[in-house]
């Protein structure tokens, strides 16, 4: 019997930001292929992975979007997690195995006074379960072949560390942190420091530089959506770069600028990145140089908006 062959949902070209809050158990990546394939979109990417065991705000770019998904990599970050006392684990979260249980005795004040230790400009050692490379290589891999590999701690920035309530030995805390934090080796110092081991047991990523989790909509809601309507879920390409100051071009300058052409502009800010645009039109992002010179950076495509 002839075989016949699948036939393969066709792409399209889709540019804009979806502000997904992606579910439980589900890899960024999994994530954002699965709202790929809801908008049928040819081009997709993401601005930083959260964990299959985290929920929570994970911006999707599609399109002429994908150019600035590295925009928000520096960014400040906001989460709610839970940690559990007394329980340490491989991963120092809980889809980890278990090494060790303890008693655990610590009153609120003991666990306050251990929180202060954590807050500020600290020093935080990277987990080996994590994707960070040696010689090529993830370290989760070599983790899960036994092998421990030497890391050198890295100094983060946690900006608030809040002490929201407690269940037994379940703790409810909310970070706010610099990039490169490791929310789980935080609840695993927090447990070094009271003597009982400790481990993230849940976590919600709320914010990122200044995108909320309220603007963000679920893939279940995102799916019960009528096809026709889910493109109106998208912000625009130029929607993740709010933080930078916006630079006016008029119709001579534009056509210099998105061929590749430095042009002359009012500014001094040499060094400094602007979004460009002409009109209405965003043209891409652009880095002032010497002498008022407006250079392009990165150009979006012209008419993909």
């Amino acid at each position: 019997m002839a075989h016949t062959p699948q036939r393969r949902t066709p792409r399209r070209v889709v540019d804009g930001v979806l502000f997904l809050d992606k579910p439980l158990g589900l890899s960024s990546n999994n994530a954002l292929q699965k709202a790929r394939w809801l908008l049928k979109a040819a081009k997709g990417g993401h601005t930083g992975t959260l964990d299959p065991m985290a929920t929570g705000l994970l911006p999707l770019t599609f399109g002429e979007a994908t150019k600035f998904s590295q925009t928000l990599l520096d960014a400040d970050k906001v989460y709610e997690a839970t940690v559990l006392l007394g329980v340490t684990t491989t991963t120092a979260d809980a889809e980890g195995e278990v090494l060790a249980n303890a008693a655990v005795d610590a009153t609120d004040a003991d666990i306050e006074a251990a929180l202060e230790r954590l807050r500020g400009d600290i020093d935080q050692v990277p987990p080996m379960y994590s994707a960070l490379k040696h010689h090529g290589k993830a370290l989760y891999e070599y983790a899960r072949a036994g092998i421990d590999i030497p890391r050198e701690a890295r100094r983060v920035t946690i900006h608030s560390l809040e002490f929201l309530a407690r269940e037994g030995d379940s703790l409810k805390l909310r970070v706010a942190c610099s990039k490169g934090t490791y929310v789980r080796t935080l609840a695993s110092d927090l447990g070094a420091l009271l003597g009982c081991g400790a481990h993230l047991t849940a976590l919600r990523r709320t914010r990122i530089g200044p995108f909320e989790l309220e603007s963000s909509i679920s893939l279940v809601d995102f799916e019960a959506l009528p096809e026709t309507d889910r493109d109106a879920e998208l912000a625009p390409v130029d929607a993740l770069l709010v933080h930078l100051e916006v630079m006016a071009l008029d119709a001579v300058q534009a056509t210099s600028f998105t061929h590749g052409q430095a042009v002359q502009v009012c500014g001094d800010a040499v060094g400094r990145m602007f979004r460009v645009y002409a009109g209405e039109r965003f043209l891409g992002v652009g880095t002032l140089g010497e002498g008022g010179m407006m250079a392009p950076t990165r150009l979006v495509a012209t008419g993909n908006q």
